[in-house]
């Protein structure tokens, strides 16, 4: 951990701040897995990039999956003031742009708080997005591209923790598939509930250490798109093939 000289002297322009949650991911995953995930991306872009990482933030929006022990939430009200209140506490210490690192799907207003932020100029990003989520699926040879199928504990999730944290890893993982055929199109406003009674939705049983080392390697491999976006600066992304 860095002290403020230490911070002083890397003079970074950008902070990378993790964003997480603490929810249910069935009997295989722990509840921080959001936040764990999180972690792991902010800590590879920051050490790549040499930026100033933050601590994350560690309860967010998770408000469909209530009802499952363990599950906490708070308001997206609540969300929104933390996250501006920490990206204006970072202007006044000279560090002006933010890097979100979402590791929770569920936190659908940090792409608003981003727009916001950047209306007379890019300030802050989400990262990854969807695209970057899916470019890392294809170029870790994953099973399941389709990410709304496999959308909470699946083959993503498990493989990322394999690889960088087997030891939170439960066996159990390679007998906890769940596929919902009806698609989940309402898990909105029913909750995840209405579709899966183990909180899984995905194929963890196809996770491997393997396949999450390449998901992190190409989203550290990606972020550098959304950095020089925040610097003004453009470059094309890298391809999965």
């Amino acid at each position: 951990m860095a002290t403020a000289v230490e911070e002083a002297a890397r003079d970074a322009d950008i902070a990378v701040l993790p964003v997480g949650s603490f929810e249910q991911h069935g009997g295989h995953l722990p509840l921080s897995t959001d936040t764990l995930i999180a972690c792991i991306i902010a800590r590879q872009v920051a050490d790549t990039y040499n930026l100033l990482l933050l601590p994350p933030v560690t309860i967010s929006c998770s408000h469909e999956h209530a009802g499952w022990r363990g599950t906490v939430s708070i308001s997206a009200g609540t969300l929104y003031a933390v996250v501006n209140d920490i990206a204006a506490s970072l202007r006044i210490s000279g560090v002006p742009k933010l890097l979100i690192v979402s590791g929770h799907g569920g936190n659908y207003l940090l792409a608003h708080i981003a727009q916001e932020a950047s209306v007379q100029g890019p300030d802050v990003a989400v990262f990854p997005d969807r695209r970057d989520w899916q470019q890392a699926r294809v170029a870790a040879g994953l099973d399941v591209l389709d990410a709304h199928e496999d959308m909470h504990g699946g083959e993503l999730e498990t493989s990322i923790l394999l690889h960088a944290m087997p030891e939170v890893v439960r066996d159990t993982y390679r007998t906890a598939d769940h596929v919902d055929p009806a698609g989940h199109a309402h898990f909105l406003t029913t909750g995840l509930r209405a579709y899966t009674t183990s909180g899984i939705l995905g194929r963890p049983s196809l996770a491997t250490a393997d396949k999450g080392a390449k998901v992190l390697a190409e989203l550290t491999a990606r972020a550098a798109v959304h950095l020089d976006l925040l610097r003004g600066e453009t470059r094309t992304a890298p391809s999965a093939d």
